[in-house]
């Protein structure tokens, strides 16, 4: 029968084992209606962002247009504005709390629409000239190489120039957002591949999936978990 009528929340599992594989506990945050039982009770972003060490926003659905003063140009790239709403407000209470925050594909899209930046709706659309960032058949079987942008905190990390990543999004960076620093860009194309924020906070965006590198070739995904949980460590320290 299914689930007729009812919303689903889900939490990719990779991603999960990815960060618990360090010694963290993942956890789903659940959406809050804005005038159902949860709200009435009282539970707001804020007490999640007062409990939990750290934010990870992960990939999905595409962030919708709207959510950056555009219109779709297709109907199937609308998409998904009330997941961009709540995340972008846990986003914001985390940073207001000092604490960490990471995004994965959408999640490092979304960081730079709630910095105030917009997004290439479809890269093989609007840059025709830019290489192949997806590959449906091949999925997170397929690769490309970034470079890391010369001083920045992923060239200090890798104490390299770069390295082969998982891609999967036809959507990417494009007017960068206020209080972002670009981190890593597609090899050939130019493509935005990683951000930061420049302020005291650690915000830190991938455009590539980095919980499905587990074959050679593609970049160590461990330095890139590291830096996030120290952060939360430091974080919760603080606050201690």
């Amino acid at each position: 029968m299914g689930f007729r009528g009812k919303t689903l929340q889900y939490l990719e599992r990779s991603i999960a084992h990815w960060i618990m594989a360090r010694g963290a506990l993942a956890f789903m945050v659940p959406t809050l209606d804005k005038d159902g039982p949860i709200t009435r009770a009282g539970i707001s972003v804020s007490d999640y962002a007062r409990e939990l060490d750290g934010l990870v926003l992960q990939g999905g659905a595409d962030v919708s247009p709207e959510s950056y003063g555009e219109a779709p140009l297709r109907p199937e790239w609308a998409g998904d504005r009330v997941r961009d709403l709540y995340e972008i407000d846990l986003l914001w209470e985390f940073v207001i709390q000092g604490k960490p925050v990471l995004g994965v594909c959408r999640g490092e899209q979304l960081i730079n629409v709630a910095f105030g930046g917009s997004l290439v709706q479809d890269i093989a659309t609007q840059l025709p000239g830019a290489g192949a960032h997806v590959d449906l058949a091949a999925y997170d079987a397929h690769r490309h190489e970034v470079v890391f942008e010369p001083g920045s905190s992923l060239a200090r990390m890798y104490a390299s120039r770069g390295g082969g990543v998982v891609s999967i999004h036809h959507q990417c960076v494009g007017r960068l957002g206020n209080g972002l620093a670009v981190e890593a860009r597609a090899a050939g194309d130019g493509v935005i591949e990683a951000l930061r924020g420049t302020g005291v906070n650690y915000v830190m965006g991938v455009q590539w999936h980095p919980e499905f590198h587990q074959g050679t070739g593609l970049l160590d995904p461990a330095p890139l978990l590291d830096g996030f949980l120290a952060a939360a460590r430091a974080a919760r320290a603080a606050t201690a």
